[in-house]
């Protein structure tokens, strides 16, 4: 059911969060944050205040949200423990089709990069394809930890609106 910017706005901090506390992966504290900025104009605001919350959070809340993240096209996707709207994004970019010579690079890369940053690879797979998401791994293997702490966020803060327009008619 898609709700209306008004809907949003007349949600208990409780409703907010029980209805959108899955929009950062498994972690309903941003929803509840981001309730304390209501009302919205609209759902670009909504997003906004979502972004806002992840971005002033501590670090270490920051680091567990991208945490919460799953692999792309990893463990989680092939046993079929992806929540709903990861399983939906990954398979829009064709994550769920790989070829094994495929799925082998995307675990390297994965494993690479974890191993690298402490984090999971994260990246806005909506409209992208895995040729994308592939150039976007190595593109972003070489770079500094505080880089890939930013881009981590930047992209979880695309997931975050991705999914909220999803939700919220525009």
């Amino acid at each position: 059911m898609v709700l209306t910017i008004d809907d949003l706005n007349g949600m208990t901090v409780s409703e907010f969060a029980a209805r959108f506390g899955d929009v950062a992966e498994h972690s309903p504290w941003v929803a509840e944050r981001a309730a304390g900025a209501r009302p919205f104009g609209d759902r670009g605001a909504a997003a906004q205040a979502f972004a806002a919350a992840l971005r002033g959070a501590a670090r270490d809340e920051q680091v567990s949200v991208l945490r919460a993240h799953p692999d792309l096209a990893g463990r989680a996707a092939v046993m079929g423990e992806l929540a709903e709207e990861s399983r939906k994004e990954q398979a829009g970019a064709g994550l769920d089709r790989l070829t094994p010579e495929e799925f082998e690079r995307f675990t390297a890369l994965n494993a690479t990069y974890r191993e690298r940053f402490g984090i999971p690879f994260i990246f806005a797979v909506k409209g992208a394809t895995k040729e994308l998401i592939l150039a976007a791994f190595e593109e972003r293997l070489p770079n500094g930890p505080e880089e890939e702490l930013k881009n981590a966020i930047d992209n979880v803060c695309r997931i975050m609106r991705f999914r909220i327009e999803d939700r919220v008619a525009g």
